[in-house]
Order: C-alpha cells, then structure tokens, then sequence
C-alpha cells in the first residue's frame, strides 16, 4: 500500500514539473507584455465659442502691450469645424496698442490640422497700424453675447431656412464696433466669405438684441 501510495505522489510532481517547465517565465511574459503595441489614441479638435478665445488672446496682448485693446474678431472654416453652433478650432483677433502705435494678430486655436495654427494661442510679429483703427478699439468686457447665443439669434431669424437648404452651408462669425453707433457688433455671415455671403445677421454683441438680416 506505501509502494502504490509513493508511486502516486511521484507521479504528480513529475505531472506538476512538466507543467512548469512548459510555461512561459516570468521574464518572457513581461517581454511578450512591453512588446505589445500601445493602443493609438486619436486626438481630437476642441471647439470654441468666440467669447472663450477672445479672452484667452486678451490675456496674451496683455503682457505684449498693457493697453492692447481688440479691434476685430473672426472666426475660422477648415475640415473640422463649419461655424454651426458658434463654434470653430480657430479665431482670430487684431489687438492694438495705442502707446505703442503698433497691432498684432492673436490665434486662439483647438485643431489638430497640420495647416492650421498649433493648439494655443499665437501671433504675428507687430506691425504699424493704419490711423482709423483707434476708434475701431473695443473692451473684452463688452461682449456679453457668446457666438453661439448670436447663431441661435440668426436662426431664429432665418438663417434656420438656409440650413434647411443647405444643412453643410458654412457660417462665418465676424465680431467688430461700429463706431457711427457706439455698438459691438456680431455679423453671422451664411457662407465662406463675407463677399459670398447667402444672409447675414448682425446682432448687438452687448445686449444681445437682433438688429437686422441681410
């Protein structure tokens, strides 16, 4: 009985040896393991509202320029964003500095496209700028009215009917101070550019009030 007992047990450890042997170790595991591909992770644009960009580029002609002041916004169309919602991967801005006499433009971007300007804000080199641009110069804090808020108000007043025609129609947003009525100004532009424009809608950038199609 102690022999066939005996003979049992050394049966299963040679049973459990062999299985040891076959298996991988631990060091070729961890090498199979590091070997492994990393999954790609796709990076995605991020979208802007024109207010949330305006502020991040008044912050950068801040330290350029103390007085630096916005005196035109617009937004950009590329593969990634076609303005509908208020929104694009791109804006920009021309701020001035009246001590300095000089202007640069400031790039709010969130595209991930090679031709687009990299993720951040940005600028151009400063430049002298021409003499009307003093009384075109407005304060960051007179914009109350977000582009999305002035999309929904074009909308509203038939830009809707235009989608509905063309659901791909791109939508241009152009921030900019009439100074003949002392009034910040949105121009939601219905096309690529303002000279190819299907319809527009200007609506006041501080009260939020629509003040006329076109």
């Amino acid at each position: 009985m102690k022999a066939i007992c005996s003979a049992r047990i050394t049966a299963v450890c040679l049973s459990m040896m062999a299985v040891v042997a076959c298996g991988p170790s631990s060091n070729e595991a961890s090498k199979t393991s590091a070997s492994a591909p990393a999954p790609v992770v796709k990076k995605e644009p991020v979208l802007y509202t024109g207010k949330s960009c305006l502020s991040q580029m008044a912050a950068m002609a801040g330290r350029w320029a103390p007085d630096a002041l916005p005196y035109h916004m617009e937004s950009g169309l590329n593969a990634e964003s076609d303005g509908h919602g208020g929104k694009s991967t791109v804006w920009q801005a021309m701020f001035a500095s009246p001590s300095r006499r000089m202007y640069r433009v400031f790039t709010c971007s969130g595209s991930r496209l090679s031709g687009e300007a990299p993720m951040g804000v940005t600028s151009t080199p400063e430049a002298a700028y021409s003499p009307n641009v003093p009384q075109l110069m407005f304060q960051v804090f007179q914009l109350n009215t977000d582009s999305d808020q002035a999309f929904a108000l074009a909308q509203e007043k038939g830009g809707a009917k235009l989608l509905e025609k063309d659901p791909k129609q791109p939508i241009l947003y152009l921030l900019d101070w009439d100074s003949k009525n002392k009034q910040l100004l949105w121009v939601v532009v219905y096309g690529e550019s303002s000279t190819q424009a299907k319809g527009r809608g200007v609506i006041d950038a501080t009260s939020g009030r629509f003040l006329r199609a076109g």
